[in-house]
């Protein structure tokens, strides 16, 4: 990371980030090129090991692209603000961001699609639900486990 001075190592730090964050960017790649596509997530962030945890129709360019390959890149930023000066540039923006890589994969066993959607609900609702084998079985729910992250922020 070049701007050591707004890198974030500190996990607590790193899963406060998470938390303010709802949306997800996810990128991938298939036989017609990269894609990425913005997605609302829940995560687990247990002994340094980041899982993502998303959920989608269960056929469409995206499963194709998972399934074809499950090789992705993320990131989630909030915490914005534009920050003014004198002349343009001095103008900024405040910004906090999780970005990294890691490898995708479908879930199949109710009882783990039910665990996900649960995380999924509470990171966007901070309600929790009950979701029944019937309820998804209409949905795909798939996690990322991340191989490397990083964290960085402009607070000031």
């Amino acid at each position: 990371m070049r701007r050591k001075d707004r890198e974030i190592t500190d996990l607590s730090e790193i899963e406060s980030i998470l938390r303010r964050c709802r949306v997800c960017r996810l990128a991938m790649s298939d036989e017609e090129g990269l894609y990425i596509v913005p997605l609302n997530f829940g995560y687990r962030l247990e002994e340094g090991v980041l899982t993502l945890y998303f959920h989608s129709a269960p056929e469409g360019r995206k499963i194709a692209a998972i399934t074809q390959n499950g090789a992705v890149a993320f990131e989630m930023d909030g915490g914005h603000q534009l920050v003014g000066g004198d002349t343009p540039c001095a103008y900024g923006y405040l910004y906090e961001s999780v970005t990294g890589t890691g490898q995708a994969k479908l879930l199949a066993e109710p009882a783990e699609k039910i665990a996900a959607l649960q995380m999924i609900m509470r990171q966007q609702s901070g309600k929790e639900f009950s979701f029944t084998a019937a309820m998804v079985q209409k949905v795909c729910v798939f996690q990322v486990t991340a191989n490397c992250f990083t964290a960085k922020a402009r607070r000031r």
